[in-house]
C-alpha cells in the first residue's frame, strides 16, 4: 500500500481491509460451515443495502439459495451491522472511484466455498479458488488508476503472468502462516501436494518435522519462489506500478527465504521478516515510488454517478412511432439541399464547453450541460436536412487527464441527454464507439440499452464516441488481423484497405465526407483517423454551447461548394492529361 499513489491508498486500505475481514468470516473457528457462510452473507447484504440505499447495484449473488431466515442475527436483527467500519470505508470506496460491484460476485462465491470447509483436491482446483478470491481485488487496483488518470493498458502477456504471480503471492502466505493454520487444525494446501510428497496429514498437522515434510516445505518454497519471478507483468507498464510490482516481488521472495530457513520451526512460528530487511526493501522503493507517481498528474475522485431507475418501457418512446424534429425557434428551415450533395457522414469535435463557462464565470461542469443542448439542437438538425449519419465526439480516451469531478458531472450529464424522451422519440438509431474499460457501469449500460432500443429507427444514424481513442481502434484491427494471420485464415500478402477497415470495431461505419471542429482549434484529436482520409475539414470558432443546428447547416452548405477529387488532377476545360 505504500507504494500505491496517495490519493488512491485510502482505497486501497479500504479492499484489504474488505478482503481480510470477509476472509475472517469464514476461517473463524466460531460455529458450523454453514454458520459461517451465513455470517459472511450476511455482510454481504449489509453491503448490498448500503449501496442501494445510493443507488448502486447489488453486489454478488443474493441471498436466493440462503434462507434469510438465518441471517437474522446481529445488530440489527436483520444481519446487518451498521457500524462495521470496513463495511462503510469498502462502500464509500465504491461509490467514489465507480468500481463495478459485480467483479466481487467471484470472491464471495469462493469464500463461501472456503467456508465449507472442503479442501481443494488438485493445485488447479486450489488455483482456481486462488484466482476467484484475488483476482478481482487485483483488477479493481487497476481500475482505480485507470481512473486517477495513470495508463494502465493490459497486454496478453500481463493476462499470461498474472494468475501465476497471484498464486505464488498465496503459496507465500500459507507457507509463513502454516504455524498459525496447524494450531487451528486447518491445511490449506491441496491434496495433492501432500501425495507428491508421501506427507500424511496426521504428521503436518501434529507438526512432526520428517524426511517427507521437509521435502514438502522445499519443494513449496521453490515453487512459490519460481511463481512470484514474472518479469511480464513489469513490462509496458507505468513506472510507479513497476516499482510496485518489483518491490512486491522482492518482499514475498524474502519471506519465502525466510520460511524455508525457518527449517523444523516453520511448523510452530509465523515466517516474519525482521524489521532490517523490510526497510532495506521499501525504504528506496518508496523513494522511487513517489517520484514516479509525482509524474503521473494524478486526478482526484469526485462525487459518484449515482445509477437512476430505467424508466417503464411500454411508456418508452423509444418503442413509439417517432416524431418529425422540432422546428427551431427562429422559424429558419433547413436549406434545400439535393439528397446526392448531401455529405453521407459528417463528423462533429464538439469542442468549448469548458472555455465557454469560464467566459461565463461558471463551473465547467455547467458548459457541458449547456452544450448538451446544443447537441440536441443539432441532432433535431441533422434530421431536418436528411442526414443520414452523424458521429459525435462526446468523451476521448485522452480526456481522462481531465479533473475527476468534471469528467463524472459529464457522464452524468451524458446519462441524462441518454434518457432524455426528446432525443429517443426521434427517428435516430443511436451507436457507441468507444471502450467500456473506466466507465461508470451505468452510463455504459444506457449506451448499450440506447442503442437496443432504437435498433429498428431507419432515419439518422447517430455514433456517440465515449471513451474512444482513434489509434486504438486501428490498433484494434492490427491484432485481429494478426491473429487471423497467425490462425492461417488468411495470407498476409494479401492485407489491403479493404481487410483492415473490415477489422475495425465499427466496419460498417461509412468514411466521414465533412469533418466540422467548433471552438477555433485546427487538429482532429485522434477522432476516426481511419474515416478522416479524404474528409473535408470545417472549423468554426463557435464555442460548443453557443451552436445550434443553423450552424451545421452552414457547415453543409460550406460542404456542398467544395470539389472533392480524392486525389485526383483537376480537369482543366480545353486540355488532354
Amino acid at each position: 500500500m505504500q507504494l500505491m499513489p496517495a490519493a488512491l491508498r485510502p482505497a486501497c486500505w479500504a479492499m484489504y481491509a474488505a478482503a481480510v475481514t470477509t476472509d475472517a468470516l469464514v476461517d473463524d473457528e466460531e460455529g458450523s460451515p454453514a454458520e459461517r457462510a451465513a455470517r459472511l452473507q450476511a455482510w454481504v447484504d449489509a453491503l448490498r443495502a448500503e449501496l442501494s440505499e445510493t443507488g448502486f447495484p447489488a453486489v454478488g449473488p443474493s441471498a436466493a439459495g440462503h434462507s434469510r431466515a438465518g441471517l437474522s442475527h446481529g445488530p440489527g436483527g436483520d444481519g446487518r451491522d451498521r457500524g462495521d467500519p470496513v463495511r462503510r470505508a469498502l462502500a464509500d470506496t465504491i461509490r467514489t472511484w465507480q468500481l463495478d460491484v459485480e467483479t466481487l460476485t467471484p470472491v464471495f462465491t469462493a469464500l463461501r466455498e472456503d467456508a465449507s470447509g472442503r479442501r481443494p483436491q488438485t493445485w488447479r482446483e486450489w488455483s482456481l479458488r486462488t484466482q476467484a478470491e484475488n483476482t478481482p481485488w487485483a483488477m479493481w487496483c487497476l481500475t482505480l488508476l485507470t481512473r486517477a488518470g495513470v495508463p494502465t493498458t493490459v497486454r496478453q502477456e500481463h493476462l499470461e503472468a498474472m494468475p501465476a504471480f497471484l498464486d505464488g503471492l498465496y503459496l507465500t502466505d500459507t507457507l509463513t502462516d502454516l504455524a498459525s493454520d496447524l494450531g487451528r487444525g486447518i491445511l490449506t494446501l491441496p491434496e495433492e501436494a501432500l501425495a507428491a510428497h508421501g506427507v500424511p496429514e496426521a504428521d503436518l498437522l501434529a507438526r512432526r518435522w520428517t524426511p517427507p515434510v521437509e521435502a514438502l516445505i522445499a519443494g513449496l518454497t521453490e515453487q512459490a519462489h519460481d511463481w512470484l519471478e514474472q518479469p511480464a507483468l513489469q513490462r509496458g507498464v507505468h513506472p510507479g506500478m513497476a516499482v510496485l510490482l518489483r518491490t512486491s516481488t522482492d518482499l514475498f521472495r524474502a519471506r519465502v527465504r525466510t520460511a524455508r530457513r525457518l527449517g523444523p520451526a516453520l511448523l510452530h512460528r509465523t515466517a516474519e521478516l525482521s524489521p532490517a530487511v523490510r526497510l532495506r526493501l521499501l525504504a528506496p522503493a518508496r523513494v522511487r515510488a513517489v517520484r514516479a507517481w509525482r509524474r503521473a498528474a494524478l486526478v482526484q475522485p469526485a462525487e459518484p454517478v449515482v445509477a437512476l431507475p430505467e424508466p417503464r418501457r411500454e411508456a418508452d418512446p423509444a418503442f413509439l412511432p417517432p416524431v418529425p424534429p422540432r422546428p427551431h425557434p427562429s422559424g429558419e428551415c433547413a436549406p434545400d439541399i439535393p439528397a446526392e450533395r448531401l455529405p453521407r457522414h459528417v463528423g462533429v469535435i464538439m469542442d468549448g464547453n469548458g472555455r465557454w463557462a469560464a467566459q461565463q464565470g461558471l463551473p465547467r461542469s455547467e458548459g457541458h450541460r449547456v452544450g448538451s443542448d446544443a447537441t440536441r439542437d443539432v441532432v433535431h438538425g441533422a434530421l431536418e436536412l436528411g442526414l443520414s449519419h452523424l458521429t459525435l465526439y462526446a468523451f476521448s480516451t485522452e480526456n481522462w487527464r481531465r479533473d475527476a469531478s468534471e469528467v463524472a458531472r459529464l457522464f452524468r450529464t451524458m446519462h441524462e441527454t441518454l434518457r432524455d424522451s426528446d432525443l429517443r422519440s426521434l427517428d435516430v438509431r443511436l451507436r457507441w464507439a468507444g471502450s467500456p474499460e473506466g466507465l461508470p457501469v451505468d452510463l455504459a449500460d444506457a449506451l448499450r440499452q440506447s442503442a437496443r432500443d432504437s435498433r429498428h429507427r431507419t432515419g439518422l444514424t447517430l455514433t456517440l464516441c465515449v471513451n474512444y481513442g482513434g489509434r486504438a481502434e486501428l490498433v484494434q484491427a492490427a491484432a485481429g488481423l494478426a491473429r487471423a494471420a497467425a490462425a492461417g485464415e488468411l495470407d498476409p500478402d494479401h492485407i489491403d484497405e479493404r481487410l483492415l477497415a473490415a477489422h475495425l470495431p465499427h466496419p460498417h461505419l461509412p468514411e466521414v465526407d465533412l469533418l466540422w471542429r467548433t471552438g477555433g482549434e485546427h487538429r482532429i484529436s485522434n477522432f476516426l483517423p481511419w474515416h478522416l482520409s479524404y474528409s473535408e475539414l470545417h472549423f468554426t470558432d463557435t464555442l460548443w454551447p453557443e451552436v445550434d443546428r443553423r450552424d451545421l447547416w452552414r457547415a453543409v452548405s460550406t460542404y456542398t461548394h467544395r470539389r472533392r477529387r480524392h486525389g485526383a488532377a483537376p480537369v482543366v476545360e480545353g486540355t488532354r492529361v
